[in-house]
């Protein structure tokens, strides 16, 4: 009886946290049209989220390639298909790997550095200030900073996919001698563009859900040093299962 109370007190609190997201999402898209109004808040959310993240994503894009690489030679030099190589990255690339290991990246890196701000601003009650000065927090904190993640995200996705194709590029045709010709004309015949459709309209959904949940963590934080780690660490968790839940979701539904 104990081990049931507890699960149906779990399952109370996820509908209402989903519920409590879902009101917050509304919020914020309610003021998304005046946070344009501000097109400078919401380019230096772009470059916090975007351009400081580009050293970690395009050193992780240039190594997944490579070891994409690595293992693709491996396994079509068993069926003679070498000049596929080119092929079953960029597919792999573009559908896959791109947008879902952005995603955890962005969220192990971007959608921390969100939370444990918005969070910070909480506990520090700089929210409560703004609200007493009757500015809206939503409007000038949360807002610019979630469409400043949104932005981001599908730019990155791309980068990362650039980067991760010249990895494979690298390790394939330099160092396995894979020929080079082969290895691109397959490529553009093969990588269509529903695939790369596919690929940005997952580094989109990604980076909604990966921004809505770091500024919703960090908005609703409990104001202690311990409850913004704590939010921290949920932003991480739950942008990392959501996106993986997602993406199986968005692969079903266009394949």
């Amino acid at each position: 009886m104990n081990l049931l109370r507890e699960l149906l007190e779990n399952l109370r609190q996820f509908i209402a946290t989903i519920g409590a997201t879902t009101l917050f999402l509304g919020r914020v898209l309610a003021q998304v049209p005046r946070a344009f109004l501000r097109p400078g808040l919401i380019i230096e959310q772009v470059h916090n989220a975007g351009a400081l993240s580009l050293v970690i994503i395009m050193t992780c894009g240039l190594f997944v390639g490579a070891v994409l690489g690595l293992q693709g030679y491996d396994l079509l030099q068993r069926f003679g298909s070498e000049d596929a190589l080119g092929t079953a990255a960029a597919l792999a690339l573009v559908k896959e790997l791109g947008p879902v290991v952005t995603a955890l990246l962005f969220a192990g890196r971007a959608g921390t550095a969100l939370a444990s701000e918005i969070g910070l601003m909480r506990a520090t009650d700089q929210l409560t200030a703004m609200e007493m000065m009757a500015v809206d927090p939503i409007r000038r904190v949360v807002a610019p900073r979630f469409l400043g993640g949104v932005l981001a995200m599908p730019l990155l996705t791309v980068i990362f996919i650039a980067i991760g194709i010249f990895g494979v590029q690298v390790v394939g045709v330099q160092l396995f001698g894979v020929d080079s010709a082969s290895f691109w004309s397959q490529m553009r015949s093969s990588v269509g563009v529903d695939d790369v459709y596919e690929g940005i309209i997952k580094g989109c959904v990604f980076g909604f859900a990966c921004s809505l949940i770091a500024v919703y963590e960090g908005y609703t934080a409990t104001p202690t040093a311990e409850g913004v780690g704590r939010a921290t660490t949920r932003t991480v968790v739950t942008s990392a299962v959501l996106t993986l839940i997602l993406d199986y979701m968005l692969t079903a539904l266009m394949l």
